[in-house]
């Protein structure tokens, strides 16, 4: 039988009939300090759209820029599509990412791969015909 996950003690179904007051209560502080100012309405429209996608109402990805949104128990179980630079990478939220920021899902830079040295670039090279 697999374990129930729980926040800092408390289950899911929990997490989601708390007030907002009482879950600060339960993350780290500098998402508390961020999360008591307030939401501004680009953080409370995409809130919005994942509650659609959850009840099925909406059929399109969620797409979002909002990297530094903190991630909210209302917010487990949706797929949001977070913009890395260049790209959107999904994202599929579950319970052990509540209090996290979506971009620390989503790698902004890219594995370094360098080619082969070019002429000139180590002594072997100079013995090597230039046709």
């Amino acid at each position: 039988m697999a374990k129930e996950m729980k926040f800092r003690g408390k289950s899911i179904e929990e997490l989601n009939k708390l007030r907002p007051e009482e879950l600060l209560n339960l993350i780290n502080s500098r998402q508390r300090r961020s999360l008591k100012r307030g939401t501004n309405d680009e953080e409370k429209k995409l809130l919005k759209k994942l509650k659609e996608q959850k009840e099925g109402k909406r059929k399109k990805p969620v797409k979002t820029h909002l990297r530094k949104m903190i991630v909210v128990p209302e917010m487990v179980g949706a797929t949001v599509h977070v913009h890395q630079g260049k790209t959107f990478e999904p994202v599929m939220i579950n319970e052990y990412m509540i209090g996290h920021y979506l971009a620390e899902f989503t790698l902004t830079r890219k594995k370094v791969a360098h080619s082969a040295a070019g002429v000139g670039a180590t002594k072997s090279s100079k013995s090597a015909s230039v046709k």
